[in-house]
């Protein structure tokens, strides 16, 4: 995951220790992502923060004791040691975004994680976050570390935000989250039509569905989004916060564009969650 301008006021989780959860159970709210609920377990510990609250996600995808590698701190030796662990026997890891949570679920508190899903699971061509997210069952284990939020916005800022598909929930967080007098743009860029969902928000921020366009340079993901956020005015006269979260070149795109618009780095938060092959 990409640094941001705004690192410094990110908030951090209080004791970011690992959390041993369990799957609740899954459902398919759009074509292109899997939501899979986690609770019981250490999820009474887990501190919701709003917004893009994002989280390590650790899948035991060489059994369930693979669990028992996740590091009781994640840091830089930490890591070092954790991936000299055989692959066979240490857990994928990867970063998502809390799309939502309820303390009060039928059995305790819940978090719900959209996966973007790829590749078919039954033919082998999905990468292994996928095919988790295509194939986990209620009951089975998993382990995250919290990392707190990226979003660093001012109440009073007008707001621009831009997403791909995986950065999708980090925008729905972040727009349900925001006062109700908030004001702006958010731009969000799906695969398919039917990927198009309610997002709760202020009524003062206009959002903006576009599907990955049929052109050469549209094919691209993050293309589409790049090209309708880079169209909307940047108030001169107001204070903006801009946020980008998905595939690199959205983020970096956009933030180019925005420090060429005026808004300053320190206003704004990107975040390079993947990177599409050099032939999209």
């Amino acid at each position: 995951m990409a640094k941001t301008s705004a690192q410094t006021a990110r908030r951090k989780p209080a004791n970011p220790r690992p959390l041993r959860l369990t799957v609740l159970r899954t459902s398919r709210p759009v074509p292109s992502l899997a939501r899979v609920t986690l609770g019981g377990g250490d999820v009474a510990d887990f501190e919701p923060m709003g917004h893009d609250q994002w989280f390590r996600l650790f899948l035991p995808t060489g059994g369930v004791e693979s669990l028992t590698h996740v590091p009781r701190r994640l840091t830089t030796a930490s890591y070092a040691r954790f991936m000299l662990v055989p692959a066979e026997r240490r857990p994928v890891i990867r970063n998502y975004t809390v799309r939502a949570y309820r303390a009060d679920g039928p059995d305790g508190p819940e978090v719900d994680v959209d996966l973007v899903v790829h590749g078919s699971a039954a033919e082998g061509t999905a990468g292994p976050a996928s095919t988790w997210a295509q194939t986990c069952e209620a009951g089975d284990e998993v382990a995250i570390i919290d990392e707190g939020t990226i979003y660093a916005g001012s109440p009073e800022a007008t707001v621009l935000l831009a997403a791909d598909e995986s950065g999708l929930p980090a925008l729905a967080g972040i727009l349900r989250d925001l006062p109700r007098a908030a004001r702006g743009v958010a731009v969000v860029e799906v695969p398919h039509p039917d990927d198009r969902q309610p997002l709760e928000g202020p009524d003062g921020v206009e959002v903006r569905w576009v599907v990955r366009g049929s052109s050469t340079t549209q094919l691209r993901p993050g293309a589409s989004a790049l090209a309708e956020m880079s169209g909307v005015p940047v108030p001169a006269d107001e204070q903006v916060y801009a946020w980008v979260a998905g595939e690199s070149e959205l983020a970096t795109g956009m933030r180019r564009h925005w420090v060429g618009q005026g808004i300053p780095k320190a206003q704004i938060s990107f975040c390079g969650y993947w990177k599409a092959d050099a032939d999209h």
